[in-house]
């Protein structure tokens, strides 16, 4: 049997480096601002629109991807400053964006995104709370040793908790599986993810958990339940147009922020 060395050096994947500083280091390229130490990560276009036409929403600064610009935002929520931002899709470019605002000077985030369920009981638009996420993406390896899992920073998943219980709301506290490949979740895989408490598949949670782990900074992540992965077909449940359950979420991950 191959010892772990000899695996490491098959598969480039598993090579980890705890360098901690990288040739192209986030701090050396990126100067920081006066910036609100709380973020919010939001995957929701649409709110994001909404919050410039409806809460006085300013640009403070553009994140730039060969996509195009991508505003960072900064609103007043009760007297206190909280930066918005979209973190594009998929791990790469998520914790591309994740490690820019940590440079920038913002130290404690909350995500709040959509998730495919894997549990056909979990309503459409149902609070899902992942505490640890499957690494079954690329990105996480660069930044944490090799490993099954990656966890949600204990106090963004405390402050989200309280949250959540503050309104009396149900939510399923839960397992994540992260993947790179949208088309790829064959039934085998659905099968093994099952089969080892996976509620939720989606993108970008296991390489978010290791960037903040990686960068000491809190992150956890707030999912409403969307298209149906846990019958025989994709159901797909019209996840995307639920703007009421989207811009709810939004506002918890916010609160949730605050209180960390």
């Amino acid at each position: 049997m191959a010892d772990d060395e000899t695996i490491r050096r098959e598969y480039p994947i598993l090579e980890f480096d705890a360098t901690l500083e990288a040739v192209i280091e986030p701090k050396r390229v990126i100067k920081p601002r006066d910036m609100p130490e709380h973020a919010v990560a939001c995957f929701f276009q649409d709110v994001l629109s909404r919050l410039e036409q409806e809460h006085a929403a300013k640009v403070i600064k553009h994140l730039r991807s060969e996509i195009g610009r991508h505003p960072v935002y900064e609103i007043d929520v009760d007297g206190r400053r909280l930066a918005v931002f979209h973190p594009g899709v998929g791990a790469p470019l998520g914790a591309a964006f994740l490690e820019e605002m940590i440079a920038l000077g913002c130290r404690k985030f909350i995500a709040c995104g959509g998730a495919g369920v894997l549990r056909s009981d979990i309503a459409l638009g149902h609070v899902i709370v992942p505490a640890t996420a499957v690494r079954d993406e690329g990105t996480s390896y660069h930044y944490l040793p090799p490993g099954r899992e990656a966890a949600a920073n204990p106090a963004a998943l405390t402050a989200i908790q309280d949250t959540l219980q503050a309104h009396e709301l149900e939510y399923v506290l839960a397992k994540t599986w992260t993947t790179d490949a949208i088309y790829r979740e064959t039934p085998e895989k659905m099968r093994l993810r099952k089969e080892e408490g996976c509620v939720t598949v989606e993108m970008e949670a296991a390489a978010f958990f290791a960037v903040a782990q990686f960068r000491s900074v809190q992150l956890g992540q707030i999912l409403y339940g969307g298209d149906d992965l846990g019958g025989v077909e994709w159901d797909a449940r019209g996840w995307h147009k639920q703007a009421s359950a989207r811009e709810k979420v939004f506002w918890l991950a916010a609160e949730a922020c605050l209180r960390m």
